[in-house]
């Protein structure tokens, strides 16, 4: 069976420079990198898993990576996980990765450092290849609302695609004819869904109903209202007569702006956001939006992780959880 040192002499580094690629990979250049790569793979080096358990007595650590803390809906989600590590005394280091794809690749290295037991994580990049790397090492984890195109994972998200038929169809039922939907579709997968989700149903009412893409650069209650201002410059029979927005702070960005131009929402344009953060139901305007489940999907996370640990049954090597979304109407639509 192949050493870390053999691995070393055949990619003509360290030993350190191997460890520092299997644990600290953005520690290490690329090519450095690669060549260590290539070693391990001719070598089928397969890093001693027994190395990563904590000393008997000692608690179990899991980490939990989240995509960013300044959206609630991510709070609630890492809440309701340490919740579930509290009643099974395990211990959690959190890490913020503030929707930057280089931060959330140093929390990762830095997770391994603390020889967590497994990772939850939330992820910025979805395809990144360090979550393949760290899959390939044999890390236990666990994907929460968000799955790269890999589907050979472990894996708890909400139906995206239905909570968008929800939305659209409640604005249908409500008689809407113009209809906006305020996201990134082009970035994000589940923002992709979303967008779907709502377009299945427009295309399949009858009617002269149209679905307009507002694009929208970031997720936050600032872009919200910067989107809000042009909406609200339009000619009245150039606006849409309800908005659809990939979450609630855009929602609620969007709403502000609307009020502050002299609009009424709902009056002339409804307002539906997406997740049923806490401040949803307390603006000016109650927000009617899609709730996901978002304090189970950490607790359901965190039941996942403990199969993986824990080891006690045979495991497939796929499992995935889809939870299912609801609508939650309110005065804003």
């Amino acid at each position: 069976m192949a050493t870390i040192r053999d691995v070393a002499r055949l990619a003509g580094v360290s030993a350190g420079t191997v460890s520092n690629v299997l644990n600290r990979p953005s520690y290490v250049r690329s090519e450095t990198r690669d060549r260590v790569m290539q070693a391990i793979a001719e070598l089928d080096f397969v890093p001693d898993q027994r190395s990563r358990q904590f000393r008997p007595g000692r608690t179990r650590t899991i980490g939990i990576a989240v995509a960013e803390l300044g959206n609630p809906f991510f709070v609630d989600v890492a809440l309701g996980a340490e919740e579930v590590c509290r009643e099974h005394d395990l211990g959690v280091v959190l890490c913020n990765s503030a929707y930057d794809p280089i931060r959330e690749s140093h929390n990762l290295d830095l997770l391994v450092q603390q020889r967590v037991q497994g990772i939850i994580i939330s992820p910025v990049d979805e395809n990144s290849s360090r979550l393949e790397m760290l899959k390939d090492r044999g890390v236990p984890m666990v994907f929460v609302d968000r799955v790269g195109d890999d589907r050979d994972v472990w894996s708890v998200v909400v139906d995206d695609r239905e909570g968008g038929r929800l939305a659209a169809r409640h604005l249908v039922n409500r008689g809407h004819r113009r209809i906006a939907f305020l996201g990134h579709p082009h970035r994000s997968p589940k923002v992709k869904l979303r967008y779907q989700g709502a377009r299945d149903v427009v295309d399949q009412s009858a009617g002269d109903i149209t679905l307009e893409l507002v694009s929208a650069s970031s997720w936050t209650v600032e872009e919200g209202r910067r989107v809000g201002a042009l909406l609200a410059a339009r000619q009245e029979d150039k606006r849409p007569t309800a908005v659809f927005c990939a979450n609630d702070m855009l929602a609620m960005g969007l709403t502000q702006e609307l009020l502050r131009a002299g609009l009424d929402v709902p009056g002339d344009i409804a307002v539906i956001g997406y997740d049923d953060i806490e401040w949803a139901p307390l603006g000016a305007v109650p927000l009617t939006t899609i709730a996901q489940p978002r304090e189970v999907l950490g607790r359901t996370a965190v039941e996942m992780m403990i199969r993986l640990i824990d080891r006690s049954e045979p495991l497939p090597e796929a499992n995935h959880i889809v939870l299912k979304p609801e609508l939650v109407v309110r005065e804003s639509a």
